[in-house]
């Protein structure tokens, strides 16, 4: 068994469209309104955007756990940023030895942006 993909509830589907694929730049594979759908491609596994139903809008805005990785977290937070990407919490190095932030998409759902270096790869 392994994780095949993972999927994210959204209140307004075409703001997320347009932050995964021209913010993030996760290649799109599928999107349809009328389903209330899209998939993004994201390395092994592929993101989902769900339209949260009118009696589901707990479920958007929330802090996902998933985590995408970069090779230099410093970069991707100019980059980013440029392109309005709210980050609540900046790159930040951690006890554990890590090296990562945490941005929010027009949701408020939370992603940890981690620097992966070439030994975990």
């Amino acid at each position: 068994m392994q994780v095949e993909y993972v999927n994210v509830f959204v209140s307004n589907l075409s703001d997320a469209v347009a932050f995964y694929r021209d913010k993030l730049g996760l290649a799109m594979e599928f999107s349809s309104e009328e389903h209330g759908y899209a998939s993004f491609s994201a390395g092994s596994i592929r993101l989902g955007v769900a339209l949260a139903g009118p009696d589901q809008a707990e479920l958007a805005g929330r802090h996902t756990g998933v985590g995408l990785a970069v090779a230099d977290l410093e970069a991707e937070h100019r980059r980013l940023t440029g392109l309005g990407v709210k980050f609540t919490m900046p790159p930040t190095r951690q006890p554990w030895g890590g090296f990562m932030a945490l941005i929010s998409d027009p949701e408020g759902n939370i992603y940890y942006l981690d620097q992966v270096s070439a030994a975990h790869g």
